[in-house]
């Protein structure tokens, strides 16, 4: 039973939050809170892709030439800048990383 007002709470509390912004319609944020919102997808993003590259197991820190992660993202990160294509980022990183790993002999 703890398990399901748990649920609710973190249900209550998500809906409050987001329901906020629209309560207020007229809410206004100041230009250099704007000007930071800008750089929270990019930070999120950083956040969540870089350990998965660096900390593949989640442990334990892996730079090193076998690390496919590591070198499938390096990649990733080369074609998104000279592409600047999201399918063509996603398409690459994904092929680099799965040729690695079947070269390396890895599961």
């Amino acid at each position: 039973m703890t398990y399901w007002w748990l649920i609710l709470g973190m249900a209550a509390i998500t809906f409050l939050m987001r329901y906020s912004l629209f309560a207020w319609p007229n809410l206004r944020f100041p230009p250099l809170v704007r000007q930071g919102l800008h750089y929270v997808p990019t930070a999120v993003l950083t956040a969540i892709v870089i350990p998965g590259m660096l900390l593949p197991d989640g442990e334990h820190w892996q730079l090193s030439l076998t690390n496919a992660y590591l070198l499938a993202g390096v990649v990733a990160i080369g074609i998104a800048a000279l592409s600047r294509n999201l399918l063509a980022t996603i398409g690459g990183g994904l092929l680099v990383f799965f040729l690695l790993r079947w070269a390396m002999g890895q599961t």
